[in-house]
């Protein structure tokens, strides 16, 4: 990984001439992303991200936590406790620059020794799972850090409505995917490319049938205008 979501990340907060984010999908065309959108404050997110972050309570963990504007809200406002993890070195660096007090580059797989009463995950916090297939390992393991009492904030979107509709109005789908919302990412920053990775949007009723085959409680908090949701997963 050349991590140039992280150098965006980094060389937006230190003014290093940062520039936008090329993003492009296996199934969309290139698209820009402004780096200062990542740097929002409760106040510019949209309402998904302020309902989680008003339900976070207790001992929090932020998973991949990005540029941490969601960890620094609650560590700032609301003075909570916070961890925020990302496996990008320059975002947990900037994250770090801008004042989190415990922020660390961690794959939350590898991640030991602590439990939590909320587990963030968003801005399409399913996407690191990657493929439907890495479901259960991932919510085995995002489990197994929760207090008694304990929940998983999550969000997704149902990206059925970007295929086209085939003779008797049902969805085309590639044949080469194992489900609809998997997707290879691209990404661009100052004329490098990443290596492409996994990214994977879950409709709601998978993430509830998921959750359930892990022993997990389902709840859908709210619903956002562009077909994205916010989950709540508990014990």
């Amino acid at each position: 990984m050349k991590d140039l979501f992280g150098k965006a990340i980094f060389d937006f907060h230190t003014s290093n001439s940062p520039e936008d984010i090329i993003t492009e999908t296996s199934i969309s065309e290139e698209d820009e992303m402004s780096v200062e959108y990542l740097f929002r404050t409760y106040n510019e997110m949209p309402k998904i991200e302020q309902k989680a972050l008003q339900l976070a309570k207790g001992k929090i963990l932020d998973v991949g936590c990005g540029a941490g504007s969601h960890a620094l809200s609650l560590q700032n406002e609301r003075n909570l406790e916070v961890t925020a993890i990302d496996i990008s070195e320059k975002a947990i660096e900037t994250c770090l620059l801008r004042g989190i007090k415990n922020a660390k580059v961690e794959n939350i797989l590898d991640f030991e020794g602590e439990k939590f009463d909320t587990i963030l995950l968003l801005m399409n916090g399913t996407g690191i799972f990657g493929k439907l297939k890495n479901c259960n390992e991932y919510l085995t393991k995002l489990k197994s850090l929760l207090n008694p009492g304990g929940q998983i904030l999550i969000d997704s979107s149902d990206i059925i409505y970007m295929f086209d509709e085939d003779e008797d109005g049902g969805k085309w789908i590639p044949s080469d995917n194992d489900y609809y919302g998997e997707l290879v990412f691209n990404i661009s920053y100052k004329n490098e490319k990443e290596e492409p990775f996994d990214w994977l949007y879950l409709d709601y009723n998978t993430l509830q049938n998921a959750a359930i085959a892990n022993g997990l409680k389902c709840e859908l908090i709210l619903e956002g205008e562009h077909y994205d949701y916010l989950a709540k997963l508990s014990i």
